[in-house]
């Protein structure tokens, strides 16, 4: 059941990873489905592609430090790679059932992304 669900996460990288946004739409359950993290709380599916898919053009990477999987549960570790800040530390737990994901909680200091985007005001 673990490697199930660690594939499943797996796929899920590699389709945001090659923004491949129908592939990842895909992975994500219909029903039932929740994303947590600090800047956004979704429960839907098709806004959490359309997050991902809004954040495509300054995204450059991910780099998949470390994976944990029990049962339908994986953690992974990565870095996010982007143009608007430096690489971001991020620990990413998804449940996985029948073969879809129905919950993703992220954990990340959104701070460096935020400041991007916020209007300087020492210009």
């Amino acid at each position: 059941m673990a490697d199930d669900a660690a594939h499943v996460a797996a796929a899920c990288f590699r389709a945001w990873r090659t923004k491949d946004f129908t592939a990842l739409r895909a992975l994500l359950a219909d029903e039932h489905f929740s994303y947590t993290g600090p800047l956004a709380r979704l429960d839907d599916a098709d806004a959490c592609r359309d997050s991902l898919a809004r954040m495509a053009p300054v995204t450059t990477g991910l780099v998949i430090r470390k994976t944990f999987a029990a049962g339908d549960d994986v953690t992974t570790w990565l870095d996010l790679h982007a143009t608007i800040a430096a690489p971001t530390p991020v620990a990413n737990w998804m449940h996985v059932e029948d073969g879809r994901i129905t919950d993703i909680r992220a954990v990340y200091d959104p701070r460096a992304l935020v400041a991007s985007a916020e209007p300087r005001t020492d210009a």
